[in-house]
């Protein structure tokens, strides 16, 4: 991903990069493309309807998992509680995300896939959250 070269352009950045919210939006993007990738696999399941709660988490993290990439990229003014805010929620959306397909994981290789890189993302977030915070005061 080109992340840290945009974000390192950027005439209000100056070169200063915060790695960590860097990696966060790097896996944010990835845990998105993955949960909805999970999403589709556990529809083409014999047993969707048991998937039903698995694929309706799998969107929702990814639709958070994308929002949170996208508000953590801009940098003109960046709003560091909103970023804040958004890591959080994403981290969260994550751990719920990575515990249903968890469940699922020993049936679905695609579950466990997507439950490890909703764990990866949440820790990142959790991560980043802090450092964002820290910033912020």
């Amino acid at each position: 991903m080109h992340t840290q070269t945009m974000i390192a352009t950027h005439p209000q950045v100056h070169g200063r990069m915060d790695d960590v919210l860097v990696r966060c939006i790097d896996l944010c993007f990835d845990c998105a493309q993955t949960c909805v990738s999970c999403a589709d696999a556990c529809l083409a399941e014999p047993a969707v309807d048991d998937l039903r709660q698995c694929i309706r988490l799998n969107l929702d993290c990814a639709d958070i998992c994308t929002a949170t990439g996208t508000v953590a990229s801009r940098r003109t003014d960046a709003n560091d509680e909103i970023v804040r805010r958004l890591v959080e929620a994403c981290a969260e959306a994550c751990e719920l995300c990575a515990a249903e397909c968890g469940r699922h994981a020993e049936h679905h290789e695609h579950c466990r896939v997507c439950a490890d890189t909703c764990r990866q993302c949440e820790r990142v977030c959790r991560e980043a959250a802090i450092a964002v915070g820290a910033a912020h005061h």
